[in-house]
C-alpha cells in the first residue's frame, strides 16, 4: 500500500500578501528574501497574526531591513521575554542581489516593497519587489485596462 502524498496548495502556505502593492506601484523585479525572525514570531506567523501592508525595504550598510511589518504575539508568548511587534527584522540575500538593489534604490530611483510572506521548506520567505510609484492617472488606467479585459470575456462568452 502506498501513502497518500499530501498537496499542499499555495494558499495554505502563504502568511500574508500585500494586495494594495500592485495598485500603487509598477512592479518590475522580484527577490526572494529570507527573514530573520525570533521565536514567538514564528508561533505567531503560523497562527497568521503578521500585517505587511504598510511596511517597507531600506537597505542600510550594506544590509536589508524590513521596516514597518507588525507581527501580533499571542498571549502565550513566554513571560521572560519582551516582545516588540513592529521591531525592524533583517532580511537575508546574497550580496550580489544587494548589490544589484543599492545600485537601482539610490541611483535609479526604486522602492522596494514587500509582495508576501509564506513557507518554503519550513523556512519563511519574504518576497520584495523593485517598484515605482504609480500616479493618479496611471491607477485610472490600470482599471480602465482591467475592465476592458472583463468586458472582452463577457463579450466572448455570450457569442460561444
Amino acid at each position: 500500500m502506498e501513502k497518500s502524498k499530501k498537496s499542499v496548495t499555495t494558499a495554505q502556505k502563504t502568511i500574508a500578501l500585500n494586495r494594495k502593492a500592485r495598485h500603487e506601484y509598477t512592479l518590475e523585479r522580484h527577490f526572494e528574501t529570507g527573514v530573520v525572525l525570533q521565536g514567538w514570531e514564528v508561533k505567531s506567523l503560523r497562527v497568521g497574526k503578521v500585517q505587511i501592508a504598510d511596511s517597507y525595504v531600506l537597505i542600510k550598510k550594506g544590509e536589508a531591513w524590513l521596516i514597518g511589518s507588525q507581527i501580533t504575539p499571542l498571549s502565550s508568548t513566554a513571560t521572560h521575554t519582551t516582545p516588540d511587534p513592529t521591531r525592524t527584522r533583517k532580511l537575508l540575500l546574497h550580496r550580489k542581489e544587494l548589490n544589484t538593489l543599492v545600485g537601482l534604490t539610490e541611483r535609479q530611483g526604486y522602492t522596494l516593497i514587500p509582495l508576501a510572506l509564506y513557507w518554503k521548506q519550513g523556512r519563511v520567505k519574504l518576497e520584495i519587489a523593485l517598484a515605482k510609484g504609480k500616479k493618479h492617472f496611471d491607477k485610472r488606467e490600470t482599471e480602465k485596462a482591467r475592465d476592458w479585459q472583463k468586458e472582452k470575456q463577457r463579450i466572448f462568452k455570450k457569442k460561444i
